[in-house]
């Protein structure tokens, strides 16, 4: 097995980064395990002034073929994150530490995408394209999105939930979605609003469809089968389907429009049978969708890596 210049971004006790290192590994290659959990107490990194001054491990690398971004870690709240004592005992250290940890272990994805490294997928869109601005981008490139309400203003959603159902939600996700009662129009549960902003949108009532796009291609699209709004843990059963082509072409033209060499995008049917996208999300989950489905979406997703490296190998075999 040849060491390859592959790196994945995450830790092999995260099942997903695990698929994608055993199905690279499956493929003649050993790539370079970057494990964010690790600096700053175990990992060394070291960034010089150039763009190809990066030392992890004690090794220089510089350009990687292709990466693999699973997760950086960058909340004290994520995967597998954990705080010391003292930390724990002052939230102002754990906020300042896990931003000075944050910051270096970013620069690193920047300065790859910088130079030209392919990532699966960008800091820049990963980090930066959230879920509001992301539909933003993709309606005004004449792409169906539902009706949509980022607010914290009572006033605006009183005026954006009549005459409508309409659901709510977190405005960066974590919580399931809800559709909106009398009860929640009330002075009182709009008050909350002063403690956090709130995703509405229109009620979509039509079918749940889960779409996996990698390098402009659609990998396979998945029905979920549910009888509640927030599909999540309430699957009943997933199911391969084929996507009417100009639907499957709209998918393709988000994902380049918002800039994700893999995503997993979430679309859903309104009254009308019209499919409208909800979001796209930058590290997808695929684990439990193939194993329902019996579909693959990892090995598309190693093709792509592993496909970059052996380009990387003949250019260097070339310039030699």
């Amino acid at each position: 097995m040849s060491v390859s210049p592959i790196v994945i971004v995450g830790a092999l006790e995260d099942a997903h980064a695990r698929a994608v290192y055993e199905g690279v590994r499956a493929r003649g290659h050993e790539p370079t395990v970057l494990d964010a959990r690790e600096f700053p107490e175990q990992l060394a990194v070291s960034l010089g002034g150039g763009p190809e001054q990066i030392d992890i491990a004690g090794h220089r690398i510089a350009r990687p073929a292709a990466v693999y971004v699973r997760s950086l870690y960058q909340s004290p709240a994520g995967f597998g994150v954990e705080a010391d004592e003292a930390m724990r005992e002052d939230w102002r250290r754990t906020v300042l530490a896990f931003r000075e940890r944050s910051t270096l272990l970013s620069a690193i994805l920047l300065r790859w995408e910088h130079l030209g490294v392919p990532l699966y997928n960008p800091p820049t869109v990963g980090n930066n394209i959230t879920k509001p601005y992301q539909l933003a981008l993709l309606r005004a490139a004449g792409l169906p999105t539902p009706d949509s309400l980022w607010t914290n203003d009572p006033a605006a959603v009183l005026r954006f939930c009549e005459g409508r159902d309409a659901i709510f939600k977190p405005v960066a996700g974590g919580a399931a979605t809800r559709k909106v009662e009398a009860a929640d129009l009330s002075p009182e549960r709009l008050a909350k609003l002063g403690a956090a902003p709130v995703c509405f949108q229109e009620l979509l009532p039509g079918d749940d469809v889960r779409v996996y796009v990698i390098d402009g291609q659609v990998v396979c699209a998945l029905r979920i089968v549910t009888d509640a709004i927030d599909f999540r843990q309430h699957e009943q059963r997933i199911e391969a389907i084929e996507l009417a082509p100009e639907v499957a072409a709209s998918c393709v033209r988000a994902a380049a429009i918002i800039g994700l060499p893999y995503t997993g995008m979430d679309i859903k049917a309104d009254r009308h049978g019209r499919y409208k996208i909800l979001e796209l999300n930058p590290s997808a989950m695929f684990i439990g969708f193939e194993q329902r489905a019996g579909v693959d979406i990892c090995g598309p997703l190693c093709d792509a890596l592993v496909g970059h490296a052996s380009a990387h190998a003949r250019a260097t075999r070339t310039a030699s």
